[in-house]
């Protein structure tokens, strides 16, 4: 079977909701940041997103998804789930808590359903002209395996998964 013919479980489930979405893959040698999957599948950085899993203070799990390229601000992302604090979940508890490993993390399919929270640019940022992900036709995230995306409206998202949005990057 081709690579481009390989199905993950979030393009399962995406055909499973009759949601559509445009598969994706690229040499996961040669991209190991967002960044660098971004550029292996020709994208703009502001439209391929990365996934992030956190750890409240409180023992809850969070999901954050943020342009490949920003960095997760933890005490924005703590107010915008209503925690004191939060932070990044280590790499080995990673697997075993949502099925998925570091770069092929996806806010789609895991093992249970966090409380997942998209960025969107502040006020003052749009305001400069940051474009937010539904200003995208399409946006990119993981297809929950290392080495391929899926490519879809976010506004299509809500079809799948539930979801909030707030300015949480640096």
């Amino acid at each position: 079977m081709k690579k481009e013919d390989e199905k993950t479980n979030v393009m399962r489930i995406l055909d499973q909701k009759k949601v559509k979405y445009t598969p994706h893959s690229y040499d996961p040698e040669q991209a190991l940041s967002g960044v660098e999957v971004a550029q292996a599948l020709g994208q703009d950085v502001n439209r391929v997103f990365k996934t992030l899993v956190t750890t409240g203070k409180t023992g809850n799990h969070y999901v954050f998804v943020i342009p490949a390229a920003e960095e997760l601000d933890l005490k924005k992302a703590a107010k915008a789930v209503g925690e004191k604090s939060i932070e990044m979940l280590k790499a080995k508890e990673l697997l075993p808590l949502t099925g998925y490993i570091h770069g092929g993390c996806s806010p789609i399919g895991m093992k249970k359903f966090f409380r997942t929270t998209f960025h969107v640019p502040s006020e003052q940022e749009v305001q400069a002209g940051k474009k937010t992900a539904y200003d995208y036709d399409t946006i990119f995230f993981s297809a929950g395996k290392v080495g391929y995306q899926v490519e879809m409206p976010l506004a299509d998202l809500v079809k799948v998964i539930r979801f909030d949005t707030a300015d949480i990057i640096v």
